[in-house]
């Protein structure tokens, strides 16, 4: 074009033939370039730790361990048994687009290998001090490289044992900028726990442990049992109750293990997918899984799933992101029907019609509060209708004692009617009528409670015997990081090995609940991102009990305790919302009756 120039030193600006400036196109520098290309790649840690375990992945390895400081930042050393890399090709393989997964550009539709895109290594090495040591069977020695920057800054011959390992320090030694955009050191470990947690599920023969900080965070037996592994994450007791899918049809393999109705998520976290080894972010994939839960999950629940996709690599796109996260399907129909109704078919196979107590539903048998309570009585002069009279032949009930009238504040007068449907309470005020929601109301008044003590005076209880409960990893790491703020609340916990606490007292408001319980709630159904208990955490911590301690929806409450419930209600400084945000009560104004009954307005 006229007047254009381009140019590879430093920006420049020029003038057109009409004399107007403009600046110059300019072919990066390759260390420039190298950077954005590892900002592509390299978003945090745990970004380093899958790119490196999917390297070794590739090379036919048997047991992978990784080894993490600072959260990744100071160290991450990934070592592997697998097959090595010769020494004259480590130089190659640290630079930008070397692979030895590929060969043409007619192999990217058969790609059968984690990796293919030779970008991993290379961006890596861009942004931290890399150190690349490697022996192959064949060599009689191994090789040390060393790179800074993408500079190298040392190659040396070294006896080694078999296999490879990538040491990185000071991720993101060139661009420290990228450091204040990470999560705080406990959600970064959270994640390479989680990533590696993944694999070991999806490659249940290869033997993985991971060590954080000189703690050793996860360590699977590599035997292939796919059921154990999830016993080492999740715990036995879900493991046990995880149910198997297993679905071949159209060419597409589908197995793994999904979560029953009664255990659910707040979140998708717990949501796995690998297609052909591959962890993959799928919108549709999550969308099938769900279709298949339809209407057994309530609204704003999730299951836990790990699932495992095979299916022709021709019939699938990895080249469709820089991380290789997302993939694309030439049959995405076909492959949502087949995850949909294999999930589907697993629960309905699982979940057999139940076999209910009829004294569940019989009411007869249990004490129950009438509709009306019998010790209350309208007062007539307030709620007289002038246009309806009572017939005389009724005989008009004799007067009964009045109930105490509950104190008036934010919340209007109120008269306890009953309980319906062992979940709602019914109230007359002079305004109209109020149905409440037992479990948030019982929630409200908990939580402002447990917020009106002074932290650290929260009474607890000290338990007969201590008791003893395993955590996941993840569920381990928030708990062992946030000890003394738990001491504030009534827990008194300490660890007691790996995964494992003692339980010594947990708070009053708990002592019902199993202390094993009471202990997974503070750490159940985090989202990826949050901060536990850093950002407003006593509020969250508090919540979270309050949620577990409050009385649930189906629960008979008798009526001095309905009366208690209101009343402690009315003392709430914010009684018509629970610490969630969930409404505690619904008004049904007295004119809203009226006209519904077409006292009022048009009839």
């Amino acid at each position: 074009m006229p007047g254009w120039k381009i140019h590879t030193t430093d920006r420049q600006v020029d003038y057109n033939h009409a004399g107007q400036a403009y600046v110059s196109i300019l072919i990066l520098p390759d260390e420039v370039a190298s950077q954005i290309a590892a900002g592509e790649v390299i978003e945090r840690p745990a970004s380093v730790v899958k790119e490196l375990v999917e390297n070794a992945l590739d090379a036919g390895s048997t047991r992978i361990r990784i080894r993490v400081e600072g959260a990744g930042k100071r160290l991450i050393e990934v070592s592997d048994d697998g097959c090595g890399i010769p020494m004259d090709e480590m130089r190659v393989a640290l630079a930008r687009h070397a692979t030895s997964k590929l060969r043409t550009a007619d192999d990217l539709f058969h790609i059968t290998s984690l990796g293919f895109r030779g970008e991993a290594l290379a961006s890596i090495a861009s942004v931290s001090r890399l150190t690349l040591e490697s022996k192959t069977a064949v060599d009689a020695a191994g090789a040390r490289l060393v790179v800074e920057g993408g500079r190298e800054r040392q190659f040396d011959p070294a006896g080694l044992p078999g296999g490879t390992t990538v040491r990185v320090e000071d991720l993101f030694l060139t661009v420290p900028a990228r450091l204040k955009f990470l999560k705080t050191d406990a959600t970064e470990k959270s994640q390479i726990d989680t990533l590696v947690a993944r694999y070991a599920l999806a490659y249940p023969q290869i033997r993985f442990s991971v060590e954080q900080d000189g703690r050793l965070s996860l360590n699977t037996p590599g035997n292939g049992n796919r059921r154990e592994v999830l016993a080492g994450l999740y715990g036995i007791d879900l493991a046990k109750q995880m149910v198997e899918v297993l679905l071949q049809e159209d060419g597409l393999s589908l197995d793994g293990f999904i979560s029953p109705i009664s255990i659910t998520r707040a979140t998708r976290r717990d949501i796995t997918f690998f297609v052909n080894g591959r962890w993959v972010q799928d919108p549709a994939l999550s969308s099938a899984l769900m279709q298949a839960y339809h209407t057994f999950l309530m609204v704003g629940r999730f299951p836990a799933a790990a699932l495992f996709l095979r299916i022709d690599p021709e019939g699938v796109d990895v080249n469709v992101h820089p991380a290789k996260a997302e993939v694309r399907f030439r049959n995405q129909d076909t492959v949502f029907s087949i995850v949909q109704r294999g999930v589907r078919r697993a629960l309905l196979a699982s979940s057999p019609v139940p076999n209910l107590q009829p004294s569940r539903w019989d009411y007869a048998q249990q004490p129950q509060p009438p509709l009306v309570s019998p010790d209350w009585q309208m007062a007539a002069d307030a709620y007289h209708s002038p246009e309806v009279e009572p017939a005389a032949e009724i005989e008009q009930p004799s007067p009964l004692p009045q109930p105490p009238v509950f104190s008036t504040g934010i919340l209007p007068l109120l008269r306890l009617v009953g309980q319906i449907g062992a979940t709602y309470l019914v109230a007359e005020a002079p305004d109209g009528l109020y149905l409440i929601d037992q479990h948030a109301a019982h929630e409200r008044i908990l939580f402002e409670r447990m917020m009106g003590q002074t932290a650290g005076t929260m009474a607890a209880q000290t338990l007969l015997q201590p008791e003893l409960v395993e955590l996941p990893p993840q569920a381990s790491r928030v708990v062992a990081d946030q000890l003394p703020i738990l001491k504030q609340f009534g827990f008194d916990v300490e660890p007691f090995g790996t995964h494992v606490f003692r339980i010594r007292s947990i708070p009053v408001i708990l002592e019902g609940m199993h202390p094993a319980a009471a202990l997974q709630v503070l750490v159940e159904d985090f989202e990826e991102d949050e901060t536990p208990l850093q950002n407003q955490r006593e509020a969250k911590l508090v919540a979270r009990i309050c949620k577990r301690a409050a009385v649930k929806a189906g629960q008979i409450l008798s009526i001095d305790e309905q009366k208690a419930l209101l009343l402690d209600l009315e003392r709430c400084q914010s009684p018509r919302t629970c610490p969630h945000g969930r409404p505690t009560m619904i008004h049904l104004s007295i004119d809203l009756l009226e006209r519904q009954f077409g006292r009022k307005g048009a009839r």
